[in-house]
């Protein structure tokens, strides 16, 4: 009986180290598994957080851009109105909108660089015939010279 009694104790005592064993390999893996949750927990909020900060800028940078347009049209206005009560002499509106409009034929003429392609040769000497004659570089008789 005694040998009974101490083989249930030691039935015991070797169950009671299994379960420790078994319950702390499954505490390490449940632990890494809330560690992993944790750190998606933090990459989901950081990331909220981010597009939080991006919809505020672009919603700022649209308030801004209206603020700007909305000055530009005023100065654009007051300049229109400047304009219309200061210069109303006709003569000096026409002459400034014939004067500007030839500016802008000058600028153009002056950007353009390029001269129209000639219809003809260019030649050194208005007597000789020019590189689109008929006879140009044909020998004449009893001239031993090409002409150039």
């Amino acid at each position: 009986m005694t040998n009974l009694i101490l083989a249930a104790i030691a039935a015991l005592i070797v169950g009671i180290v299994i379960g420790v064993v078994v319950s702390r390999s499954g505490q390490g893996a449940t632990l890494r598994q809330r560690r992993a949750e944790q750190q998606i927990e933090e990459l989901r909020s950081e990331y909220i957080r981010y597009q939080a900060q991006v919809n505020e800028h672009f919603m700022e940078s649209a308030h801004l851009l209206r603020r700007f347009n909305d000055a530009y049209r005023d100065v654009n206005q007051h300049m229109a109105r400047g304009a219309n009560r200061l210069c109303n002499d006709e003569e000096w509106t026409e002459e400034l909108a014939h004067e500007t409009s030839r500016r802008r034929l000058e600028e153009v003429r002056e950007d353009d660089g390029a001269e129209p392609p000639r219809d003809y040769a260019p030649k050194s000497d208005p007597k000789d015939s020019g590189t689109l004659a008929e006879d140009f570089g044909l020998k004449k008789k009893g001239d031993k010279t090409q002409q150039a």
